[in-house]
Formats: structure tokens, C-alpha cells, sequence
């Protein structure tokens, strides 16, 4: 353990935290049969899963990331420390200390980001151009107003560039008809020269009522939709106030992610069920 770990608690840094480099690298460690070393097997049984949960994370690609998303998306005491421990406890230090420079970096990271997020007013008025002036960050969104209220919205859009043409439809049938639902796109309404990480993360949780998830093949693949899902989620573990609404408008050739299947889904890819997909998207975007 490096001077990272000696002065932050890990057991504090949930497990979102960590990016798609870390995991990815985690399943190249874990997803191979060893025949000595502990493999992803060890690590689901130690997190407490069943024999048939096991089971049935065999059929999934990359088990070792499946079994990551479900005990994050259950277990409210998921972090990074205690997945280090559990690493430790099937004897697999090896794999901690060949990731330990990347944790501490996704670490310094969200910590970073958390900071940023708690910072007070900055009372110079030369600088209050620059700096937030509240809690709420104003001047952050296109239609901020200084001095005035934050710019609300039903919910945040979280998608990838290449399903921007899907956004632009979703923009047609939720904000410009009787729905008249104000969305917010990250291309469309942000301000360039903040943070990424810092402004998704106020969006997320004090702007938005609630958050759509462009399902596809590249999502999967993106660094960014990843960390806005997993902060989503662990705004509102077991989904109990129906924040974050999945949607999927094509076929996929890899897994749904499995942190989301225990969410409804809106599926416009179901011919018999598309008359109804803008009305129930919308409906539930609706919601107090």
C-alpha cells in the first residue's frame, strides 16, 4: 500500500469509483479457470453469492464484471477497500498490488470530484465570475441565470455519441410535443470549460429529477456513461424511488449490463410495444 491508501479509507470510496480500465483489467486477472489461484468463482462466494447465482454468471462474457455490477448494485457496503479485502482473503494480493496505482488513481479521482463538489462560496468578487457561488454551482447550463436559480430539469440523458440521433428524437417526442419535458443533454446544455466529471455528478443529483440510460453496444464501451450509471445507482440503491429508467431502441449483439437488469425496461426495439414506448417514457419521466 502506497501514501494513498495510508490517509484515505477505502472502505469509504464506493465502488463506482473505480473505471472500465480497472475493471476490464480485474476480469483479465479473475475470468480464467486457474488451477492454484483464486479466480472471479472465489471472489463471488466470498461477496456472499448462492451456488445458482454463480451459476449463472458462468453464461455471462466477463463474469468477473457481472459479479462486480450485482454486489454494487445490492450491497450498500460495496466499496473499494472491501473489495480489496476480499481480493486479499482468496489470497489474490498479486492482483492488488498490480492494480494498485490505477485504484489509487481513480481514487485521487473521485475524491477530487467530491471535493470540487463541496466547495464553499468563494467570497473575492474579483474571482466570482469564475467560481460557483452556491452549493447548486450556477452557471454551469446554457439558461443558468447568475444570481438567480439553478436550471432544473426532468431528467439527465445519459448516452453515447454515437446514439445522438436517438437524443435528437427523444428531444422531438418528450420536450416539442404536450409531454413539454425539459431534458438535459450534455452536448446541448452544458457550458464548455468545467470539469466533466464535477458538473455530471451536480446534474445528476441536484438538477435532474431522474435519469434515462441509452442502452447499446456502445455504451458498454464508454468510460463516461459508465460513471454516470454507477453514480446514479448509488444515489438510489435498489431503485426505490425509480430514478434511473434504462432505455434500449436497438438490438444488441453484447449482454444487457447487468447492473441494470433489475430495473424495467423501455424497450423500443419490440415492435408490438412501440406505439406505447414515447407514452410510458413519458409518463414516467412525469413522476413527482
Amino acid at each position: 500500500m502506497d501514501d494513498t491508501d495510508s490517509k484515505v479509507n477505502l472502505g469509504s470510496i464506493p465502488l463506482f469509483a473505480l473505471n472500465v480500465t480497472v475493471r476490464k483489467k480485474l476480469g483479465l486477472f479473475l475470468n480464467p479457470k486457474h488451477t492454484v489461484a483464486a479466480d472471479w468463482t472465489a471472489v463471488a462466494e466470498t461477496m456472499g453469492f448462492s451456488y445458482l447465482e454463480i451459476k449463472n454468471f458462468e453464461a455471462s462474457k466477463n463474469p468477473t464484471k457481472a459479479v462486480l455490477d450485482d454486489w454494487a448494485a445490492r450491497n450498500s457496503e460495496a466499496s473499494v477497500g472491501k473489495l480489496v479485502s476480499i481480493l486479499e482473503e482468496v489470497e489474490r494480493k498479486d492482483i492488488v498490488e498490480d492494480l494498485q496505482p490505477l485504484i489509487d488513481e481513480d481514487v485521487r479521482k473521485y475524491l477530487e470530484t467530491q471535493k470540487k463538489k463541496a466547495e464553499p462560496p468563494v467570497q473575492v468578487p474579483e474571482v466570482d465570475s469564475c467560481v460557483p457561488r452556491t452549493p447548486e454551482r450556477s452557471g454551469i447550463t446554457v439558461d443558468d441565470v447568475p444570481g438567480g436559480n439553478p436550471e432544473m430539469f426532468d431528467a439527465f440523458i445519459c448516452y453515447c455519441q454515437s446514439d445522438f440521433e436517438f437524443v435528437l428524437e427523444m428531444i422531438k417526442e418528450l420536450e416539442q410535443t404536450e409531454y413539454n419535458l425539459k431534458l438535459c443533454v450534455f452536448d446541448r446544455n452544458v457550458l464548455p470549460g468545467s470539469c466533466v466529471w464535477t458538473i455530471t455528478s451536480e446534474l445528476i443529483e441536484r438538477r435532474c429529477k431522474r435519469m434515462v440510460v441509452v442502452i447499446s453496444d456502445e455504451y458498454l464501451d464508454s468510460d463516461a456513461c459508465d460513471f454516470q450509471t454507477k453514480f446514479a445507482l448509488s444515489l438510489c440503491p435498489g431503485a426505490r424511488s425509480k430514478r434511473l429508467i434504462p432505455v434500449k431502441y436497438k438490438s444488441m449483439t453484447k449482454p444487457f449490463p447487468s447492473i441494470l437488469r433489475f430495473l424495467t425496461v423501455c424497450d423500443y426495439t419490440r415492435p408490438c410495444t412501440q406505439a406505447w414506448f414515447w407514452v410510458r417514457l413519458a409518463k414516467a419521466l412525469s413522476l413527482p
